[in-house]
């Protein structure tokens, strides 16, 4: 019993630099959400979220995912829709800045967020369209068979796949639940709600390809060693399911969490002028 529970615990491929970035950020929030008083339904997001980093990156659910298509994709759907959605949810970037001593904050951390390589970096990820788009290409690029022979093949190409999900995601939700009107916030509160629409039909059109496919796309995963005895077909089928289904529900939920925040935005009367009278006027029509 305690052997299996390890198992779920214990790093299966230890990183000391994820080691040491995961307990950083832990360790921020811990000290921000006690100064600020962050709400107990806030910090509890934060944590879950953090805690399916920890299963999905360190656990043996990572040993599953190299050897079996279907644990794979869910191991992305967790990657790139559910952590990202329920970290960016629980709005920690004020917590982990209290989080860090003042001098810190005053000696390094506002010079960085003035220099012109952030600026430049962040304007270009931070950007609706760039985000989106790359929100979509990871999805896809790495459901190429051929790029996920790649990233099976070679340790480095699967922790780079890994992480571009995950970031992709933390980019592109962090615009979607943004609860700021715009401007300051880099996307118009009524394009926040249409995006996720936008966005899970080229993923919708790929999962259903994956699920109906009569071949087996990915033969590389019987190259690896399959964890499971059913049919390859089976499990294929079961991963595309997990791409077109549960991403789409997902996305679906965000851009309800999107639509929340717009109509708070209208009630409190912090929407632009212009963007209120014409959703007023689109209603009336």
């Amino acid at each position: 019993m305690m052997a299996t529970l390890l198992k779920w615990i214990v790093p299966w491929e230890f990183s000391w630099v994820f080691l040491a970035g995961f307990l950083l950020t832990c360790v921020l929030y811990w000290r921000g959400s006690r100064r600020l008083r962050v709400s107990r339904g806030r910090r509890l997001t934060f944590w879950i979220g953090m805690a399916i980093i920890w299963l999905t990156l360190q656990t043996y659910l990572d040993f599953y995912a190299e050897h079996e298509f279907f644990v794979h994709r869910l191991q992305q759907l967790l990657l790139h829709h559910l952590t990202p959605l329920l970290i960016c949810a629980a709005y920690p970037v004020s917590a982990l800045r209290a989080g860090l001593p003042r001098r810190w904050r005053l000696r390094w951390l506002k010079p960085l967020r003035c220099s012109w390589p952030w600026r430049m970096l962040s304007g270009v990820l931070f950007q609706p369209l760039v985000a989106s788009i790359l929100f979509v290409f990871f999805v896809l690029i790495w459901l190429v068979p051929s790029m996920q022979t790649l990233a099976m093949l070679d340790w480095r190409v699967y922790r780079f796949m890994n992480w571009t999900m995950l970031l992709s995601g933390f980019v592109y939700w962090s615009l979607i639940l943004d609860h700021r009107p715009h401007p300051p916030g880099r996307m118009g509160a009524g394009i926040r709600v249409l995006s996720p629409g936008i966005t899970m039909a080229p993923q919708i059109l790929a999962g259903a390809i994956v699920t109906f496919s009569r071949s087996d796309l990915y033969p590389i995963f019987e190259i690896c060693g399959r964890a499971f005895t059913f049919n390859v077909l089976t499990g294929q089928m079961i991963g595309g399911v997990i791409t077109w289904v549960p991403a789409a529900l997902l996305e679906s939920i965000g851009g309800l969490m999107a639509l929340r925040q717009w109509l708070r935005l209208s009630r409190s009367g912090r929407l632009p002028r212009k963007t209120w009278q014409t959703a007023r006027r689109t209603a009336l029509d």
